[in-house]
């Protein structure tokens, strides 16, 4: 597996979003493969220099996304590639939790969508 992530302390970016974005470059340009287990969090974490909690929170955001999955004991394994309806499915659930969670009404968020789409 060819995962070298690097964190720059320098970097306007959040720590955990930096990790992510590595991960998701790995996983896109195929240095990393589906099927390959990622480090145990704690163990990334202190290789990073990072807390535990940072690693987590990289390692959450990637599974809503769609790109690993947990397996408990077996830990996080990269996903294999979904279908574009499925990637497209995934991101419709997670704007729909994030609308509710903010307390958009419905019809307002189907029209940030329409306008998002530029079909007004």
């Amino acid at each position: 597996m060819s995962l070298d992530i690097r964190v720059d302390a320098t970097s306007p970016a959040p720590p955990y979003e930096q990790v992510r974005a590595q991960i998701i470059a790995a996983i896109d340009d195929a240095s990393v493969v589906a099927g390959t287990r990622l480090p145990p969090v704690r163990t990334l974490a202190a290789d990073l220099g990072l807390a535990a909690n940072t690693v987590a929170r990289a390692y959450k955001e990637l599974e809503e996304a769609g790109y690993v999955e947990t397996r408990g004991r077996a830990g996080t394994v990269v996903r294999g590639r979904d279908s574009a309806a499925a990637q497209a499915a995934r991101a419709a659930r997670i704007y729909a939790d994030t609308v509710r969670r903010l307390g958009v009404a419905p019809v307002d968020a189907l029209e940030l969508v329409r306008a998002a789409l530029g079909d007004r």
